[in-house]
Order: structure tokens, then sequence, then C-alpha cells
């Protein structure tokens, strides 16, 4: 039988916010956490900011014994645990009983890389012969699963405990994959996340490639651009983000509040073929995705009143926006309010699908659509598609019924979710 699936918690780890209430202030005032970094100068970048969470010592010890502390040292772990352990909380849920397993909740917590810095250390100590220098939490903190093990260890859950990896479409991933499982009926409820790691080693590769602003070190909330004829690549970031997925029957035995409920979604792959590549994606793939996530979640696109795209402030956003309206085959004035989270935070890499689909779910909620910011320039190509009202500089009310959040990844894979008001909201 075909269980509705709702969200009943959310926790956030952001550059612009840590916490749920600190996230959506910053959204509503377009508010950036993108900073100038001086380890990235004193290492030589082009693009020396980025996007990352400010977690303090006091912070980290709400949510770490001084025991798991020593020797931790994966900023992925950090965020995870901070934005998962709130989500389960903002469920209305307890931690874990340490004599009892609970059965019917689990977790889907993705990643791209874990534990770099870790890894660097690990490295020298090897290479010095010190390996019995590494510490009994080596291998926790470098396995992708590290973020779902550390995260259950506290939890306890009984059922599907897994890491998903799928570039900077994984969070987005993640949430559809827990919607399965409890529309399935395999599961009551599942926390779906996903983390990245903050830091040179993971955001060097992508300087190397020369796809990060170099422009803006001096001025770094004007870097990250989506949807601008200015913009001059994407700005990297880190972070987490967490949802609490639940089956809607016990969603209201237990009296939850209730976020959204989750329609439906898609994910699949343009294959890199037909102008897809491991940077660019196929179009048509993107379409498609587009598509059979309207018809796994019974929506017309006339239905859709807001869509928070992938948008990373490269050139490919133009192509983005014409995909978007091929797919639901509206333009101009009839086209939905579209926005991109990316130029308060950067891309947040592989921590990028959750946190904007926390930021997704805030926009359900509250009939909220939050501004794009530094696109007041917007792009000609994109100009001639969507009329630019439905490009908002500011955060503005609107009613929000159905809302579809994209992420499209490196590797030409791509993940589409629906969000919708609950019944008795609308």
């Amino acid at each position: 039988m075909s269980r509705r699936v709702v969200v009943t918690g959310m926790g956030v780890a952001a550059p612009n916010g840590v916490g749920l209430a600190a996230f959506e202030e910053a959204l509503r005032e377009g508010k950036s956490g993108i900073r100038f970094q001086p380890e990235l100068e004193k290492l030589n970048f082009s693009c020396q900011i980025a996007g990352k969470p400010e977690v303090s010592e006091e912070l980290l010890k709400r949510y770490f014994t001084p025991l798991e502390l020593k020797g931790l040292n994966s900023s992925g772990i950090f965020y995870g645990v901070i934005a998962g352990m709130d989500a389960w909380k903002d469920a209305g849920l307890d931690a874990g009983n340490e004599q009892e397993t609970d059965w019917d909740s689990g977790i889907i917590f993705g990643t791209g890389i874990l534990g770099v810095d870790k890894f660097r250390e690990a490295i020298h100590l090897i290479d010095e012969g010190r390996v019995r220098r590494l510490g009994s939490t080596g291998v926790t903190q470098t396995m992708a699963s590290g973020i779902s093990a550390f995260l259950n260890s506290k939890l306890g859950c009984g059922n599907m405990v897994s890491t998903n990896s799928s570039a900077c479409t994984t969070g987005t991933e993640a949430v559809i994959m827990a919607y399965e499982r409890i529309k399935s009926g395999q599961a009551k409820r599942m926390l779906a996340g996903s983390c990245s790691d903050s830091g040179p080693y993971i955001w060097g590769g992508f300087d190397a490639m020369r796809i990060l602003p170099h422009q803006y070190n001096d001025s770094p909330q004007e870097g990250s651009r989506p949807m601008s004829a200015t913009a001059a690549g994407f700005v990297p970031g880190s972070g987490a983000g967490a949802l609490m997925l639940e089956d809607l029957e016990s969603a209201r035995e237990r009296g939850a509040k209730i976020y959204a409920e989750v329609l439906g979604g898609h994910v699949n792959s343009g294959g890199q073929r037909t102008g897809g590549s491991m940077t660019a994606p196929n179009s048509l793939g993107v379409q498609k995705c587009i598509i059979k996530a309207l018809e796994d979640s019974k929506v017309h696109p006339e239905e859709i009143d807001a869509i928070n795209g992938h948008l990373t402030a490269t050139a490919m956003d133009a192509k983005e926006m014409e995909n978007w309206t091929s797919a639901l085959n509206r333009k101009g004035e009839d086209f939905p309010m579209i926005n991109s989270f990316k130029g308060l935070t950067g891309h947040c890499l592989s921590a990028a699908g959750s946190i904007e689909c926390v930021a997704s779910v805030l926009q359900v909620k509250k009939d909220l659509v939050f501004g794009n910011v530094n696109s007041e320039d917007l792009h000609p190509d994109i100009e001639k598609q969507v009329s630019r009202d439905r490009i908002p500089q500011k955060t503005k009310e609107h009613q929000v019924k159905t809302l579809i959040k994209a992420s499209f990844g490196f590797g030409d894979v791509n993940a589409v979710v629906i969000f919708r008001k609950q019944k008795n909201e609308l």
C-alpha cells in the first residue's frame, strides 16, 4: 500500500546560518555567508572566498561528548551531526534509548568526500611509520558512511542506515530515497540529509579547473551571482541540511507538526551523451527528470507555484532556465517564481541539495519566496525566457502551495523533488 510522506523536522548548518531560525532569518534578509578565507590566499588559490558555517567550540559541546571530540577532525561530521540531531529534535523525537533499537526509523545521509583533513593527517603519520598514532576514530571519520554511522550511534535506528553519494545531487537524492522507502511501507521515519567538508583540500580541485570566480576576493558577498550576466563561476561552500521524513499516519498519531508533504520525485542521468559530460548536463536528461518528477507526483506543470533551481552562477544557468521552460511549457509572465540560494551560501557541493531542500520547505510552510541576490543584471538569455518579476530580488510573500526543487551534479546526474503544503493548511 502506498503511504503518504511528510516532513516533520528540519535542521541545518549553512554558511549564512547554523540552526533553522538563524538560517530562515538570513534567507529572509538576504544575509550572505560568503567570506574571504585567509587560508586560501596563503595557499595561492585564485578564488579566495567561500561559504563556511560558523561553528564554535561551545556549540560543538552541545552535540558531542568530550571523548567524541577527542581526535575528531571532520568538519562534515560536525555539520551533519548538528543538522541531523536538530531535525530529529525538531520532529519531537527523543534520542535513542541506549537499551533499545528503533526498528521503524532509519537514516540516509549523503556526502561527497568525508574526512579529508583526517586523511591528510593519516597519510603523514603512516609515511612517517607512526601508524599507531592514528587513533581509534580514523576509520569512522574517513569512510563515506561515517556520517550516517555517527548519527546512528546517537539515535539507535534499526531500519536502513546508509550513505549516498552523487556529487551535487546528493542531498536531494537522499530525500527522494528516504521518501520512497517510507512510501513503500518499509519504514515509518527516515532522517534524510547530506553534508560536505570544508577547506582547501575540498575546494582545490575546482580552483584548478578555473571554474571559481577570482574577481571578488575583495568583495566576497558579490562573488556568487546566479542568473547574472556577470556570473564568473560558482563560489565553493560547505555545511549540512537534514529533513525528518515520516509516514503521515505516524505523524498524525504523534501529533507532530507538519512542514510539508513530499509528493514525489525522480532521479536520472543524461548518460554524458548529447551535450552531457562530466561537468555539463544533457538537457534532455534534465527535462526528462523534471517531467518524470511531475508524473510521479501527479502534478500538472500549471500547479507549480515556485521553483528552487540548481543555478550555480555559471554559464550553465541560462541553459538550465531553458530546460525549465521546455519541461514545464511555461514562459514569460506564466513562469513560476524561481530562485537560487547560492548567492547567499555559495555552492555547498554534496550538502547543497539538502540545505536547499530545507529552505524550499520553509518557503512552502511560510508562503514566501526568498530573494535572489547579485542577479540584478539578469543574463540576457534568461530575460528572453522569463519575466524579470518571476526572479524576485528580495523576499516576498507569495502563496506557495506546490514547489519543485532540483539538483544537477557532476557526472551528468539529476534529482528533482516536489513538496506541497499539507491539505489542512490550504
